[in-house]
């Protein structure tokens, strides 16, 4: 393992490989930027070697493992003391999506048009995959550039089920697909071939609602729903919020369905540590076995800390336990036979508040048994289902080949 890091000052690079400590490379999922961190031998005896650093005039740094460049970012802030060590910290260049903000309001455009627009705004280059999915409406008043591409990523998700990403790679912004990859690095414990050193699973019920109940301004009970399957086993652990006269039925509606989606299910985290693989960063895939824990699988990224020393590299990460969700290749055909109080398999997707409405109503509706209650016939959505169970939210007009 050959480690390279060199600072950029007054336009001049210089290496200071010889003289680190440590170096910490890090990154999580909902944060803009990666990180580096390296602390420097200060002494001085190393005075023919060392750099002054000045983060005010915009000095620059470079970490290279093996001759590949891992990251290159902008010096933020840098630390002496007593102990004779220099903390130098920087991030990387979507440090500036964070840290800038502007008043946005985007119509009939996808997640791509959308990072394409900020990319030009802030005169950055930036390369990005088609989402594909238009956005009916994205307004969004005085926040930074990185929140309204992830509100722009978030409604394609719920729209598409497909996830997507942004990185800084070699100086570029990306925006990519994320994907369980092809070849993926496989984490092992206990067995010979083991590449964990540690590992942390974690169940919790401490923030759990089984209920959602929604007050009017007089504190009447205007919406309310139960998953009343857990709150045989648990009980019962209401949340309750507060709305006003202007939430039609298919608001109160998604606002239930999203505190669920939040708190309905129990919390679970997966922490390992081991030897340190440069590719296994935020937004990648890796495979997990833990026969104790009964694990053999795929899982995302969500957060990750590399530290180098001059004798290893060794990393932590926080791994997803969400399944991937993948969009259905193909639809089902309706029956025409289908006809009033068949209880049908929805197959996921929108609802619409009428039969011809032009944009759909709320976020995308889980798959999951539902009722037909009302049917119009050559209409652009002929369908009207209501859910059985707490699987679906479906409770709208749809359309042929959504359900089988």
């Amino acid at each position: 393992m050959a480690i390279q890091f060199v600072i950029i000052h007054n336009g001049t690079g210089y290496d200071v490989s010889n003289m680190f400590e440590e170096i910490t490379w890090s990154g999580r999922k909902g944060a803009a930027p990666r990180s580096a961190s390296i602390t420097l031998m200060d002494d001085d005896g190393y005075n023919h070697s060392r750099v002054t650093v000045d983060c005010a005039n915009g000095d620059q740094c470079v970490f290279y493992e093996d001759g590949k460049e891992l990251f290159r970012g902008i010096i933020t802030s840098h630390k002496q003391s007593n102990s004779k060590k220099l903390v130098v910290k920087a991030y990387d260049n979507a440090y500036y999506l964070a840290n800038n903000k502007d008043s946005f309001c985007y119509t009939n455009k996808t997640a791509t048009d959308i990072f394409n627009d900020c990319m030009s705004r802030l005169g950055m280059t930036g390369e990005a995959v088609s989402t594909g999915y238009v956005i009916p409406e994205l307004p969004k008043a005085k926040t930074t550039y990185y929140d309204v591409m992830l509100d722009a990523l978030s409604t394609t998700y719920k729209a598409t089920g497909e996830r997507y990403y942004i990185s800084s790679e070699n100086g570029t912004i990306y925006l990519r697909k994320r994907v369980e990859n092809a070849m993926q690095w496989v984490l092992e414990a206990g067995s010979s071939q083991s590449n964990l050193t540690s590992y942390e699973y974690s169940k919790s019920i401490e923030k759990i609602r089984t209920r959602v109940r929604l007050l009017s301004k007089e504190d009447a009970i205007v919406y309310e729903k139960a998953n009343t399957d857990l709150e045989s086993k648990i009980g019962t652990f209401m949340e309750v919020k507060s709305v006003d006269d202007s939430y039609t039925a298919a608001q109160m509606q998604e606002l239930v369905e999203s505190i669920f989606d939040e708190k309905g299910t129990p919390e679970q985290s997966l922490k390992v540590s081991g030897m340190g693989v440069s590719e296994a960063v935020s937004g990648k895939c890796v495979y997990v076995i833990i026969p104790h824990l009964g694990l053999k699988r795929s899982f995302f990224i969500d957060e990750d800390t590399h530290k180098y020393t001059r004798e290893s590299h060794t990393m932590t990460l926080k791994l997803n336990f969400a399944e991937p969700v993948t969009k259905s290749s193909g639809s089902t055909q309706t029956s025409s036979e289908h006809k009033i109080g068949d209880v049908v398999q929805f197959n996921g997707g929108y609802h619409y508040v009428n039969s011809t409405a032009s944009k759909p109503t709320g976020s995308r509706c889980n798959a999951g048994p539902a009722k037909i209650t009302h049917i119009a016939k050559g209409k652009a959505h002929p369908w009207h289902l209501e859910h059985t169970d707490s699987k679906s939210r479906v409770f709208g007009w749809v359309d042929d080949g959504t359900f089988s």
